[in-house]
């Protein structure tokens, strides 16, 4: 829903440009529509949900039409504080609602289909910003996250983070570095040349594809770790699995159901869509260090892969096994 389109009230003394002058909601509507994305961004990477990402872009709107921002000098850093807190107040009201254990979750993905329609969105979402690392910032403190979050990939200064969190400068500062360091330490560094990644992952299937055993450990680090989400609805299929060979004996037995292949960007990554009777399966995206797969994320939630919302001449794309 565009911001121009809710009934939020009149924002007094707000331009086009947010730096003061008449009440103006047209002007501000627009305002806040062309930092709509940059908005989406924060949400989804403070979130990890895209779904609750567009809650909290409404709500800072809702926000910003009730108030007086005659005065504010940097409207996009206002409205990126106001989310960063929505953000905040979501994660925090979290509590214990996620039923299955957190090394399960597979975080919500950005999919891009090659050669269909614009990447713009897409891109503005994904940048730098994998599932191997939101699963990490998954495991930090809600104010962890946002220190992090916003300092790191925003660069807002600690002033501004320190009263959203509660603390000092120097005790926000202490928050993003601790962090920093735990995204270091678990969080890979997927490789720069996206068709090499993607000549690795294309690896990994026709040998799954192919029984070939020796094939897949050629492609996978040793350490490899494998992450499936079933949701609620197939929460059998939730588990962590490490170590290439294991890994591999799991590709070779689902390989046998022959199901059709969708290859995918997902969260800029490499990936591909399992399809079963011409509707999606499950998706499996890479994150690949150099020649090597070092981990892989299985969405098989049926909810969320419905929404998804593949086009169905995407599917009816995809390549099936001889």
């Amino acid at each position: 829903m565009d911001a121009s389109t809710v009934d939020g009230g009149t924002a007094g003394g707000g331009t086009a440009d947010g730096t003061g002058g008449g009440p103006d909601a047209d002007g501000l509507a627009r305002r806040f529509d062309a930092d709509r994305g940059h908005l989406r961004a924060v949400a989804y990477r403070m979130l990890g949900s895209l779904s609750e990402a567009e809650d909290a872009v409404q709500e800072t709107w809702f926000k910003l039409s009730r108030t007086d921002v005659s005065g504010v000098a940097n409207l996009t850093g206002w409205l990126t504080t106001v989310i960063g807190r929505v953000c905040l107040d979501m994660l925090r009201s979290r509590g214990s609602r996620r039923e299955d254990p957190l090394e399960y979750f597979v975080p919500d993905p950005i999919v891009h289909i090659p050669g269909a329609g614009d990447p713009e969105h897409a891109a503005e979402l994904t940048e730098s910003v994998g599932l191997a690392l939101l699963v990490v910032l998954e495991t930090l403190s809600p104010a962890e996250r946002l220190a992090f979050v916003l300092h790191d990939m925003f660069a807002v200064s600690f002033d501004e983070i320190a009263p959203i969190v509660d603390r000092t400068p120097a005790a926000a500062r202490q928050m993003a570095s601790r962090a920093r360091r735990r995204v270091q330490d678990a969080a890979p560094a997927p490789g720069p040349d996206p068709r090499r990644q993607r000549e690795i992952a294309d690896a990994f299937l026709a040998a799954s594809q192919g029984g070939d055993f020796e094939g897949l450990l050629a492609v996978l680090d040793p350490d490899a770790v494998l992450r499936a989400d079933g949701g609620t609805l197939l929460s059998g299929v939730s588990r962590l699995i490490r170590g290439a060979e294991e890994i591999s004996r799991q590709a070779l037995f689902y390989a046998t159901f022959r199901n059709g292949a969708l290859p995918l960007v997902v969260n800029g990554q490499p990936a591909v869509l399992s399809v079963v009777d011409g509707k999606p399966g499950s998706l499996m995206a890479f994150t690949v260090v150099g020649d090597r797969i070092v981990e892989l994320h299985v969405l098989a939630d049926p909810e969320r892969i419905a929404a998804l919302d593949i086009p169905e001449e995407a599917l009816a794309r995809a390549v099936h096994p001889d």
